[in-house]
This record gives C-alpha cells, sequence and structure tokens, in this order.
C-alpha cells in the first residue's frame, strides 16, 4: 500500500485561507474502513468550538481523505497525520504564512506554489462536478 499527502512533507498556506490536505490511499486490495486525522498527535476533532473543519472520504480502488480547515490560524501550525485503518501513515507539516513571510515564499517557490494551485483548483472543479 502507498499512502501519500499532497504536496507534502511541508505546506505553506496563507493565514485565514481554507488549509485543504488530501490523502491518498492506493494498491490495497480493499478501502480502509476508517482514516483518522491526527493535528500534533491529537485527533482531529470535528466539533471543537473552532469550527470550520470537515472532511470527506471517497473509497474506492483509490481511497482519498480531504480535511478542510476555514480561516487558518497559527494555532493550525503543525504535523498532519493521515492514518488509514490499513495502510502506514503519512504526515505533513502545515506552516501558516503572515503577510511578509507570504512574500518571500512566494519568490523562492513560485513554481511550486503554481502548481498547488492548480491543483486546488482542479479538487474545486472535481467537487462542483460532483455536487
Amino acid at each position: 500500500p502507498i499512502t501519500t499527502v499532497l504536496g507534502g512533507p511541508d505546506l505553506y498556506i496563507h493565514e485565514h485561507s481554507t488549509i485543504n490536505l488530501t490523502c491518498i490511499v492506493r494498491n490495497l486490495p480493499i478501502p480502509p474502513s476508517y482514516i483518522i486525522w491526527t493535528h500534533n498527535n491529537e485527533e482531529v476533532n470535528f466539533d471543537s468550538p473552532r469550527g470550520g473543519v470537515s472532511v470527506i472520504t471517497e473509497k474506492g480502488d483509490i481511497t482519498t481523505s480531504y480535511l478542510y480547515i476555514q480561516r487558518a490560524k497559527q494555532t493550525d501550525i503543525g504535523e498532519y497525520k493521515c492514518s488509514p485503518s490499513n495502510a502506514n501513515n503519512v504526515t505533513v507539516k502545515v506552516h501558516i504564512l503572515k503577510g511578509e513571510q507570504s512574500a518571500a515564499i512566494h519568490q523562492i517557490s513560485n513554481g511550486q506554489q503554481k502548481i498547488y494551485h492548480r491543483i486546488n483548483i482542479a479538487i474545486i472543479l472535481l467537487f462542483v462536478k460532483l455536487f
């Protein structure tokens, strides 16, 4: 089995934007019965007072789990782990960028930012078609 998180191992997110973590699980005889997301070793709580946290999981030959966190803030910084029930875990580190940091990262990795942007647009278009 192969488990990956798109854009990892480090993701740079603009403050107040939506964090979209996409975990893909491949090469399994049967889909995982569940996928658990953790943040800094604590299970992500979808009912927390923070709000704006949701997950969508699509099971099949390739299982994909999308973790959405609206209005990214500094408390969202850290290590996120995607843990399928029957495959290896994978970890991604999320960094939240403020104004000047954002400009510096944009200059350093402009090409990489374009790839992330294209992936996010493709995912949004997929959801628009599905719903």
